[in-house]
Parts: C-alpha cells; sequence; structure tokens
C-alpha cells in the first residue's frame, strides 16, 4: 500500500500578505504532479509550507502524510517521514564538503549509518548518471557551483536519500538544453511504485522527460484547473490568458520572497548526527 501527502483547504500568509486561498491537493505514491501558473501565485509558497519553512503562516487547513498531519513537525521530521524538497535557489555552504553532507543527511533522515564502501559504490554511481565531475564528493556544498551544477546537485541528493515524496520547484530554470535533459531522465528513471513527485514548473520541455499523470493551474493562491497533457499544450501555445478569461480570474501577485535556504541543512546540525 502507497503512501499519501494531502493538502486540504490550505491558506496562509506572510505578515504582508495572504497568499495561499484555499488550497486542495492530493499525491500518492506512483503519481506525478505538475503544478503551473504565472510568476508569484503561491507554487513556491507551497513547496515551502509543505517542508516546514517558518516563514508562512498557516492560518486554516492541513497537510498530512498518511491521514496524520504535518505542520506541527520540524523539517528534519518531516525529512524522516520522506519527504524531499529541491529548491529553485539552493544555499551555498562553505566548510561543509558534498559527500559529507548528504551522508550526514542520509544518516539523520533513515537512522542508519550506511558503510563508507556502501556509500561510496551509490554515491559514484550517481555521479555518474547525472554526469557530473568526479571530484564533486571533496568540494564545499554548492560552493562556486555553477547555476545547472546546484540543480543537478539537488537531484543527486534525491537520488541518495530515496524519498516517498519529491517537490522539485522549477529544477528546470537556468538549465541548458543538455542538462535539462539528464535532470528530466534521472528523475523519471526514479518514479517508481514509491515515489510520488509533485512538479513545479513553467515550461512543457521540462515534461517532455517527466510525464506527468495530472496537471494543475494554479493561480491566485489555489488550484484552479486540473487535467492532464493537453493543459500544457494549451499553456505553451497560448500562455494563461485563456484561464483568465474562461474562469474571469484576474491574477494576483505574491510578494517577493527572500532566497530559502536549500532543504537538508537540517543534516548538518551536530543533533541530528549519530
Amino acid at each position: 500500500m502507497g503512501n499519501v501527502l494531502k493538502i486540504t483547504d490550505l491558506y496562509a500568509r506572510v505578515p504582508e500578505k495572504e497568499i495561499l486561498k484555499g488550497l486542495n491537493l492530493e499525491i500518492k505514491t506512483g503519481e506525478v504532479h505538475a503544478i503551473m501558473g504565472p510568476n508569484g501565485t503561491g507554487k513556491s509558497t507551497l513547496s515551502s509550507i509543505i517542508m516546514g519553512q517558518r516563514r508562512y503562516e498557516v492560518t486554516s487547513g492541513d497537510v498530512t502524510f498518511d491521514g496524520q498531519s504535518i505542520l506541527d513537525k520540524e523539517v528534519d521530521e518531516r525529512a524522516r517521514l520522506g519527504i524531499f524538497l529541491a529548491y529553485q535557489n539552493p544555499a551555498e555552504v562553505p566548510g561543509v564538503t558534498n559527500s559529507d553532507f548528504i551522508r550526514a543527511a542520509m544518516r539523520s533522515t533513515t537512522g542508519t549509518n550506511p558503510s563508507l564502501f556502501k556509500f561510496i559504490k551509490e554515491y559514484d554511481k550517481a555521479l555518474g548518471e547525472l554526469k557530473m565531475p568526479e571530484d564533486l564528493g571533496q568540494r564545499y556544498l554548492n560552493d562556486g557551483f555553477s547555476g545547472g551544477e546546484k540543480k543537478r546537485n539537488e537531484i543527486l541528493q534525491m537520488k541518495m536519500l530515496k524519498p516517498k515524496f519529491a517537490i522539485l520547484d522549477e529544477i528546470d530554470s537556468g538549465l541548458d538544453v543538455d542538462a535539462l535533459r539528464i535532470v528530466g531522465e534521472n528523475v523519471s528513471n526514479m518514479i517508481d511504485d514509491n515515489l510520488g513527485v509533485l512538479l513545479i514548473t513553467h515550461y512543457q520541455r521540462l515534461l517532455d522527460y517527466i510525464k506527468p499523470d495530472f496537471v494543475h493551474i494554479m493561480i491566485n493562491g489555489k488550484i484552479v484547473l486540473t487535467g492532464g497533457p493537453e493543459l500544457i499544450e494549451k499553456i505553451d501555445k497560448n500562455g494563461y490568458d485563456w484561464v483568465k478569461e474562461e474562469l474571469n480570474i484576474d491574477i494576483e501577485k505574491e510578494p517577493t520572497r527572500r532566497a530559502p535556504v536549500s532543504l537538508g541543512s537540517c543534516a548538518n546540525n551536530p543533533k541530528f548526527k549519530k
């Protein structure tokens, strides 16, 4: 039996504005959900709230994992449940090597300490699949990485941590054609009955590699339309004007946000190390 991540009538705000306004979504392992929508309508806010970023205040509604609310859980607790977030703008962490970070994250989320031999073997395999430099493990986390390397490094973490639910927040932004193909194919190859994916994107090109089961259009803090691949083609061709006209919606803008902290930084907190 699979797992279920469910968002029910979710309202959330920052001090200056309400952002999410009654959002409903249910994701099961084995499913891929794509969320598309204009800039500033709450897509990244949704991903941050699912993962537990405290900048946003949830004023109503719930987020549950297999029927149990997770709103009172910290980021590391949600990660241990099997929730993973790949951010748009991963933070740079000088002084912490990439391999040490991922191994610490594995210890923190699984409660086990993988043998060094097994870890290196799996790590090197994942590096090869993502076409990343062999010396990546000795480099500091995202420090001096190109934009494309940072995005691929998020997928490297995902491959190593093997979450039950992965939220991928615009992993395609800033990628060239080759890097997009590599990221898309790697994510697609990970999808099975034990993994559910919430994919936030603006572009059809990523969805050429990662095929969604459901496509949701999000405007003004809630999902206003759900369908299949036909929505992707319509958006790519016509933008969102037709949605505004058909549903009589005026698009509001989300307040400018500070850059988020990369998922998994909690794994380096000494209290989580064994």
